[in-house]
């Protein structure tokens, strides 16, 4: 069934005009990036060309994906906005909440218990307001939203960093925080800088061992954690089009880890294939009408240097198999080296789990690719040295898996098949032995790997690989097998070599399943009640957060002078906080716990101010609240990378934390500062983040005059009783100046609404 068909056909319907009037602004042949953004304005045509990597733009997004952790926040926000339903087609899923231990039947069983006053809230509050919902057990949101709503040349945003998969079937689809989605529910403008634009050309056909997944390995090792930031990856050439959808979505999907805006691919057959085969006959149909604009003007993958900002070029046939990692997804390392670099760094070589699965590798291709090489293990006598866990990614995936026997082949392993849900690549993973924290290593098809992201556990090596090498290296239990070249020995003695992995694009016989796990909202949920007990743990209403006092802020103590990399999983960890997502002030306590202290090499301790003595961040920052003082955190490169949680930026808003002034910002934690009415500044010059020391009291001013473009200068008070002045740059436009002060976005849109 095609969900928003007509939604669909009105935005092809005026896709010939809008590329033709931005190709005349423009004055060049387009991008396909290029023609999705300007034929997505909010004003309609195109009247002025827009420029890459300043130029804020106003856009309207086709629809809104919601996972459960994070739909609760931004649904707790859009209740405010006074609004009977949403203005755009929206959907949330109940992918994070759901805990991986037992296995499918009874992880989802015990989820539901625990989480089922959050799992009641999103319900009845989807129903409520005309919002979709995918219950507990339907699947993974990125892979249902690939299945049943990502469509080519579309433009969709969600809260999860992780929305970018659905570029697997050409959409520019963004991760933002709630925020920015409850301002898309709310009929307003969707404001993005415009993106710049980094082109990927494929050449060449993957083999062997090769898989989709080593594309964007390599990518990541090229680009970093923040070569992609502020830009969109394009991926042409005849290696593209070799690929299949679920592949493409794979690459986009992990995008995310080199902080790119997002990726997306042309459309094309396989594209095509994949939407008819997800019973979407009549989205390629209308897509095929109209397929000249869902890919660039010839003239750009023709002379790709004159359009791109920066271009790179992979040839598939001489890629071969990689592993990134550990603790981050860009240390990308081939197979054929990653035993002399184990053996240089110290990594333990002895495999303990292999998992497959997570939004970025759980598709029926992706397990019978794994299955194939699970199946060649039984037929040659080998015996699995790795624990095997599975997650597949929608019912629809694990149901048409189990028919076909895949899954059977898994449990011949002795593998865990997990429910369809995110599970440990999210840190929902009751592993046996983590609280030990002993030093081992584990293989994952997912996309992140920061410590303790999987089970806690810091001294776990985790590696990024595509699902047959984790099969692979699973069986052998050895980070060091390179299955092109190794043999293994069997249970006779006897030593085999694995072929290469086999698996089908698509089911042959079709997808099927019995309940896919979706909820239509009521036609008209007025009368709908949504109930939020004053005394839950789980849930909390929201309160306006204070507008700003009009004058500059001074006396602010330093909280923390966070020490390297500081991701959101440092500033607001995952795992057992997941729980707390709907009660800002609960999952408060959280705050920067994982953030290492410049001035002490420790987490979670920081000097109080007002006693001298070290404490958690969060208790510290509690008690300055207390006394009406504000706050500063100071950060380093690429602060906030990692996911689109806004709560790393609601949490600090809340305990009263007034500006963040680091090295450089991941895209979405800026944006989502400055929805939350917070600071976010840059160091004029780095070097600067030298001179903060651990008993400074800061000042900034120039807020009287904030403006666009206009710096703010800080002095720092030193305890000795000397000061300094530094310079701090922002990216602040006359709205978001609007929204800081104001106290946030949010309060504009509910005083906009009153006026009403």
């Amino acid at each position: 069934m095609a969900f928003d068909i007509e939604m669909i056909k009105k935005v092809y319907s005026q896709y010939e005009e809008r590329i033709n009037a931005a190709r005349q602004v423009v004055n060049k042949p387009l991008t396909l990036s290029e023609k999705i953004l300007y034929a997505h304005l909010w004003h309609g045509n195109a009247t002025e060309a827009y420029e890459r990597g300043s130029s804020y733009v106003d856009f309207a997004p086709d629809r809104v994906a919601m996972q459960d952790a994070t739909a609760q926040m931004a649904l707790l926000q859009f209740m405010q906005a006074g609004r009977p339903k949403v203005a755009v087609p929206s959907t949330v899923h109940c992918d994070h909440l759901i805990q991986a231990r037992d296995g499918a039947e009874q992880d989802l069983t015990r989820a539901k218990n625990e989480s089922s006053e959050v799992f009641n809230f999103l319900s009845s509050v989807s129903n409520k307001y005309g919002i979709g919902f995918w219950k507990p057990g339907a699947g993974i949101i990125h892979q249902v939203v690939l299945e049943n709503y990502a469509f080519p040349g579309g433009m969709m945003i969600g809260t999860d960093s992780h929305t970018v998969n659905a570029g697997g079937l050409g959409m520019v689809a963004i991760g933002v925080g709630g925020a920015d989605a409850c301002d898309v529910m709310a009929g307003l403008p969707w404001e993005l800088k415009f993106p710049k634009l980094i082109g990927v050309k494929l050449t060449g056909k993957l083999s062997g061992w090769s898989a989709p997944k080593d594309v964007i390995l390599k990518v990541a090792g090229i680009l970093t954690v923040k070569g992609g930031t502020g830009a969109i990856v394009e991926y042409f050439g005849e290696g593209a089009e070799s690929l299949s959808c679920t592949g493409k979505g794979t690459i986009c999907n992990m995008g995310a880890e080199i902080g790119a805006t997002t990726s997306t691919f042309g459309y094309d057959e396989s594209m095509e294939r994949y939407l008819r085969s997800t019973d979407r006959a009549e989205v390629a149909d209308a897509a095929n009408a109209i397929k000249a604009h869902l890919t660039a003007d010839p003239e750009v993958y023709a002379d790709p240097e004159q359009y791109f900002d920066q271009l790179i070029e992979i040839n598939l046939s001489e890629l071969e198999p990689s592993l990134n990692g550990p603790f981050t997804p860009d240390l990308y390392t081939p197979v054929s080296r990653m035993r002399d670099e184990a053996e240089k760094n110290g990594w333990p070589t002895k495999v303990e789990w292999g998992l497959i699965g997570s939004c970025t590798n759980s598709s029926y291709e992706d397990l019978s690719r794994a299955a194939s090489i699970a199946q060649q293990a039984i037929d040659k006598g080998l015996i699995t040295k790795a624990e095997f866990g599975i997650n597949p990614g929608s019912e629809q995936v694990r149901y048409t898996a189990d028919r076909d026997g895949l899954l059977k082949t898994f449990e011949d392993l002795n593998a865990t098949i997990f429910t369809n849900a995110c599970g440990p690549c999210i840190g929902m993973w009751d592993r046996a032995g983590a609280d030990k924290q002993e030093k081992n290593t584990i293989v994952h098809s997912f996309n992140r790997n920061f410590a303790k992201r999987a089970d806690g556990n810091p001294n776990t090596y985790a590696f990024v690989t595509s699902p047959e090498m984790v099969a692979a290296i699973a069986i052998s239990g050895d980070l060091g097998f390179n299955p092109v070249t190794d043999t293994l020995t069997n249970r006779d003695g006897q030593e085999v070599k694995l072929d290469p992995p086999t698996g089908d694009e698509l089911p042959a016989k079709g997808f099927d399943v019995e309940d896919a796990g979706y909820q239509a909202p009521a036609e008209d949920g007025s009368n709908v009640e949504v109930d939020v007990s004053p005394s839950s743990d789980r849930l909390q209403l929201l309160e306006p957060f204070e507008p700003w006092e009009g004058t500059d802020l001074k006396g602010l103590r330093l909280l923390i002078k966070a020490k390297g990399k500081c991701t959101t999983d440092h500033i607001s960890m995952a795992g057992p906080w997941l729980k707390y997502r709907g009660h800002l002030d609960n999952i408060s306590n959280n705050m920067l716990i994982g953030a290492v202290n410049y001035f002490n090499d420790q987490t979670d301790s920081v000097k109080n101010q007002l006693t001298g003595e070290y404490g958690g961040v969060p208790a510290t920052q509690r008690a300055y609240k207390a006394e009406g003082i504000g706050s500063i955190v100071v950060g380093d490169e690429n602060y906030g990378e990692g996911s689109s949680r806004e709560h790393a930026a609601m949490e600090p808003r809340h305990l009263g934390v007034r500006a963040v002034l680091v090295k450089s910002f991941a895209r979405i934690h800026e944006t989502n500062l400055k929805k939350q009415g917070m600071l976010g500044l840059t160091f004029a010059d780095k070097d600067d983040y030298d001179k903060i020391q651990e008993d400074d009291t800061i000042d900034i001013l120039g807020l009287t005059e904030f403006a666009p473009g206009k710096s703010l200068t800080l002095v720092l008070h030193h305890a000795d009783g000397t000061q300094e002045q530094i310079e701090a740059n922002h990216t602040y436009n006359a709205q978001q100046i609007e929204w800081f002060k104001a106290g946030g976005a949010l309060n504009i849109i509910r005083r906009n609404q009153k006026n009403k």
